[in-house]
């Protein structure tokens, strides 16, 4: 296929999957119940964090989490109580689960009462042409406070040679406009050519298959191979192909 073709037939493909019934299915439907820029952002951190494995379960435990938030994230997590915390003790998303959970909101009030928030971090630690330093600077703050080992592994460290999908898949729903009604774009000084690819095992598998991706491994060389030629496609906006890549993945079974 000619690189016109491929990119016209994946234009196609964003146009097909880029559209607000695509929310019926995903985990991006848990922070458009809200309208607040914090909350959105907030709600939207925290179901990216837990974005792995079944996504019925990703929705159904975020949903559940919203609830132990009292569907207000940002004011809980800036007036918690050392009590408050203790109904998020039982939560648990495979190996995300209470003691994580709490760190979580102290490590996010920590954030929003000392560095301004999550948008100033990534504003201020952005490159010209890559978030993924940012994202590695953002998990240092993150980790400020006392805490667990173990709870550090569920913030991805691309300087450590992490594809980091979650967040960069966070960072797509702040970043992307809005016009289509699925991502936020309530992020302005951060560009969509920043962005990068949230890369799992559907869009690296679907990119090999296209010849967009020959690096075997799901890692951060695999994600700079990827990020280079989906900006040849589209220098302005390349992650809008993470919809078409999702899409042949999981609802085509694009092999």
């Amino acid at each position: 296929m000619t690189q016109t073709a491929l990119k016209e037939f994946l234009d196609a493909k964003v146009e097909q999957y880029n559209h607000p019934k695509f929310l019926e299915d995903d985990p991006l439907q848990i922070p458009h119940r809200f309208t607040l820029k914090e909350d959105i952002e907030i709600s939207g951190f925290l179901t990216a964090t837990i974005a792995w494995g079944n996504r019925k379960s990703i929705i159904n435990n975020a949903s559940r989490l919203m609830e132990l938030l009292d569907q207000a994230p940002h004011d809980f997590v800036l007036n918690h109580s050392e009590t408050d915390l203790d109904k998020l003790q039982p939560f648990v998303h495979r190996t995300f689960n209470g003691l994580d959970l709490c760190y979580f909101v102290k490590g996010l009030k920590h954030l929003y009462k000392n560095h301004g928030g999550l948008e100033s971090i990534f504003n201020t630690y952005q490159q010209p042409d890559s978030l993924q330093p940012a994202i590695s600077k953002f998990k240092g703050i993150f980790f400020e406070l006392p805490h667990e080992r173990r709870t550090t592994k569920h913030v991805s460290d691309p300087e450590k040679g992490s594809a980091a999908k979650r967040i960069n898949m966070f960072l797509r729903w702040m970043v992307r406009d809005s016009k289509t009604g699925v991502d936020f774009g309530i992020w302005k000084q951060i560009q969509p050519r920043q962005l990068s690819c949230p890369l799992d095992v559907h869009s690296g598998n679907v990119a090999r298959k296209l010849n967009l991706l020959k690096r075997k491994q799901n890692d951060a060389k695999a994600l700079a191979e990827l990020d280079a030629n989906l900006r040849a496609l589209d220098p302005h906006d390349p992650v809008k192909y993470d919809f078409a890549l999702f899409g042949l993945g999981v609802f085509e079974k694009f092999k």
